[in-house]
């Protein structure tokens, strides 16, 4: 990893989520994130705060172990695995090639995610949510009437002041939209440039992914419909 105008090259490694060079643990909000997006999301939060929002992270940086599990546990039926709509699948009951694109429309590959830069956060309030209420990230908690409505509308019309946006509004065919999911637009930039299809075949090759066979054959078309195919930061 190399320096480029002060701010951190990703290489290989970095980029799928197999080194942790790039990221600090910041542990007043107990997520790691990028070291280029840690002063940007702090600044954002304090804002939020001061309009009643508790911003919160539901997930940062997530290694590459970590989306293997993610993807393992949903391949063997252990995590729940939904349709675009939202709705509960038998994944058990689907062949293969089935049974990766049900998991890709909500889990990257891993070795795919854009966890894996730490440039990537999904947010809730929490001071919304109900005492004993379990956080889904599901899109009804963050529309009209959901318990995170308020923060929708003030992350729209203030993220993009500390460079943040959703690169998962627009259903492309490929990851379902995700109204949580904010990405630092001026970090992310670099390092989606440099992710190659090489780096996540040779990460999902070597790193006890189950359904292997079925997501190397797919990797062509996962790395256009699910990796490339996101919404471009407003100008």
């Amino acid at each position: 990893m190399g320096l480029l105008m002060g701010r951190c090259i990703l290489g290989p490694l970095e980029l799928t989520g197999r080194s942790r060079t790039h990221v600090i643990d910041n542990k007043d909000i107990s997520c790691v994130l990028h070291r280029d997006v840690v002063r940007p999301f702090m600044a954002m939060r304090r804002a939020a705060a001061r309009a009643g929002i508790s911003l919160d992270p539901a997930s940062g940086f997530r290694d590459f172990a970590t989306q293997v599990r993610i993807w393992n546990d949903k391949w063997t039926g252990q995590r729940v695995v939904h349709d675009r709509r939202g709705c509960a699948l038998d994944v058990l009951a689907l062949r293969p090639a089935a049974r990766v694109a049900a998991i890709l429309n909500w889990s990257a590959p891993p070795g795919g995610s854009r966890h894996h830069w730490g440039t990537e956060i999904d947010v809730y309030d929490r001071s919304a949510l109900k005492p004993g209420a379990r956080l889904q990230l599901v899109p009804a908690e963050y529309r009209t009437g959901g318990p995170f409505a308020e923060l929708t509308a003030w992350l729209d019309d203030n993220m993009d002041r500390w460079g943040f946006y959703r690169p998962y509004v627009t259903d492309r065919g490929g990851v379902a939209p995700e109204p949580w999911h904010l990405s630092h637009a001026p970090t992310a930039r670099d390092a989606s440039k440099r992710l190659r299809i090489g780096a996540i075949r040779a990460a999902i090759a070597d790193g006890g992914v189950l359904g292997r066979e079925a997501l190397l054959k797919a990797l062509p078309t996962i790395y256009a419909r699910y990796v490339r195919a996101v919404d471009r930061p407003p100008k």
